[in-house]
């Protein structure tokens, strides 16, 4: 099944947790090798929008808030080169609305 195209991505959770610099469970680091950084983060999420709607989305739990997805794939970096991703989204049960949650290098993908 396919995410719908109405999928919620905050722009905060790319400017200010993603392609940010943390002492703890940096991602800015691994973005940064396909070209993605703070300046653009909006082709970030324009990519993870093209993700989405290109792939399906598998569930992998349900919990008492809503259902938790995983999308894996290529991102086509900025600069070209590819991230292998699993991004995690969830359907809200009270407003049945969908949005990003967080993504990880996909260990399954890389070679």
């Amino acid at each position: 099944m396919k995410l719908p195209e109405n999928t919620y991505i905050a722009s905060e959770k790319l400017t200010k947790y993603l392609l940010i610099h943390r002492k703890r469970n940096d991602k800015s680091q691994w973005l940064s090798q396909a070209g993605y950084t703070i300046e653009n983060w909006y082709m970030l999420l324009i990519d993870l929008k093209k993700l989405i709607l290109s792939k399906d989305a598998v569930l992998v739990e349900k919990t008492e808030f809503g259902q938790m997805y995983e999308v894996r794939g290529k991102l086509h970096g900025p600069n070209g080169k590819n991230l292998s991703v699993l991004t995690v989204w969830m359907t809200d049960f009270e407003t049945g609305n969908t949005r990003f949650i967080t993504m990880y290098p996909d260990k399954r993908m890389v070679k």
